[in-house]
């Protein structure tokens, strides 16, 4: 049984842990989670504001948990809650300068990680390797 404890499911998830770990430990040399940096990606993408309903949708979560976790970028200065002038009822999440600047540091850490970790591989591995996930996700 040794031989076989870190193969499928288990060598998947052992992997991706050690990964998002290693991620994880250098956005928080600036204050960023991958679930902040996330948020921060949707809002720059959708023109630095969304509804919280549509940023719960982008995050693939629920609204209660993007709630939280604006509450946590809210409290960090990166994002600002204002009304939704097109919804009453809507609040909208809204990057701040300290939120597009936390977000260019924390893509440049993101990127470099992915040249770290994914530079060991060979091109034809790499695409070997997003097929073999894509096929997974699925």
């Amino acid at each position: 049984m040794a031989g076989t404890e870190r193969t499928g499911l288990f060598a998947v998830l052992h992997a991706s842990s050690v990964l998002e770990g290693r991620v994880e430990a250098r956005l928080s040399d600036v204050g960023l989670s991958l679930a902040k940096l996330a948020a921060l990606h949707h809002l720059t993408a959708a023109g630095e504001s969304l509804p919280l309903g549509q940023l719960a949708d982008r995050l693939a979560c629920v609204k209660s948990n993007v709630t939280q976790l604006v509450d946590r970028l809210e409290a960090d200065g990166l994002v600002n809650r204002t009304g939704d002038p097109n919804d009453r009822r809507s609040r909208l999440a809204v990057l701040t300068d300290a939120g597009r600047f936390a977000y260019t540091q924390g893509s440049q850490i993101k990127m470099q990680a992915e040249r770290e970790l994914f530079g060991v591989l060979t091109a034809e591995e790499t695409d070997k390797l997003h097929e073999l996930l894509g096929k997974l996700q699925r």
